[in-house]
């Protein structure tokens, strides 16, 4: 995977990051929505594919991007397809970090060392170039504006985006309430970032047990019964196998 290109776990953060604060907004559900990018950007490289609420590796070879391949590794080692929401309710080690450090590394953003109340260290990340911040904006803007069906990516970081409660702070206060409702409704132009976006809301509604009905409308099977007493077996950060219960994971 060439670095000319974005990836969607990028574009989310940067789409999170405050240009005024330097911080990143909704950074406890953000970690959710990282996740949950890198399995819709590995699904946009052809490495896996949904397989019902369950997500399955179709290609084990690398893409070339580190952090991705950590986690099309672990996906691998399962063995059987995955449910989402297991895997992105799995514990996670700082997910949002580990992508700040690779922003800085790629050179999107620069730290900034500071310190709260005089005390406590506090390291804050300015943007580099504006420029490509603004671009991501102004592809959701105009999906939102114009109506026109977006590509694959935009449906899918707009899907996340959502989920994760980015439209309050991308379209603010009353005046952007018709622009966050739009934002919700892009959630269908992709089947893929739909399910990883539901997924990512499941988590944070603390709901794990039941299948979510796919995105052509009908429900996953005669299998939703066992799924339904499935243990939260997948990690949700390419660094830690899971442990625990769905009840530890939504708690992270």
């Amino acid at each position: 995977m060439g670095r000319s290109r974005r990836t969607i776990p990028e574009e989310l953060l940067l789409l999170a990051l405050d240009p005024a604060t330097g911080t990143t907004a909704q950074p406890q559900s953000l970690d959710l929505g990282l996740a949950g990018a890198q399995l819709v950007e590995l699904a946009l490289a052809g490495r896996i594919a949904p397989d019902g609420d369950r997500i399955a590796v179709v290609m084990a070879r690398p893409t070339g991007d580190p952090t991705l391949d950590s986690a099309l590794e672990l996906l691998r080692r399962r063995g059987s397809p995955v449910r989402a929401v297991h895997w992105i309710g799995g514990p996670r080690l700082g997910l949002r970090q580990i992508y700040l450090a690779h922003l800085e590394r790629c050179g999107m953003v620069h730290a900034v060392a500071g310190q709260m109340c005089g005390v406590l260290p506090t390291t804050r990340y300015q943007a580099t170039d504006t420029a490509i911040s603004r671009d991501i904006r102004a592809r959701l803007d105009s999906a939102i504006r114009t109506g026109v069906p977006p590509d694959p990516r935009t449906a899918a970081l707009a899907a996340l985006a959502h989920a994760v409660g980015l439209g309050k702070h991308l379209y603010p206060g009353n005046e952007g309430r018709s622009s966050r409702s739009r934002l919700r409704d892009l959630i269908r132009h992709d089947p893929m970032g739909g399910l990883v976006a539901h997924a990512v809301m499941d988590v944070q509604n603390g709901v794990g047990a039941q299948p979510r009905r796919s995105a052509n409308g009908t429900g996953t099977g005669a299998a939703a019964g066992t799924r339904a007493t499935a243990t939260a077996t997948a990690p949700g950060v390419p660094m830690q196998p899971h442990r625990g219960s769905m009840a530890r994971a939504v708690a992270h």
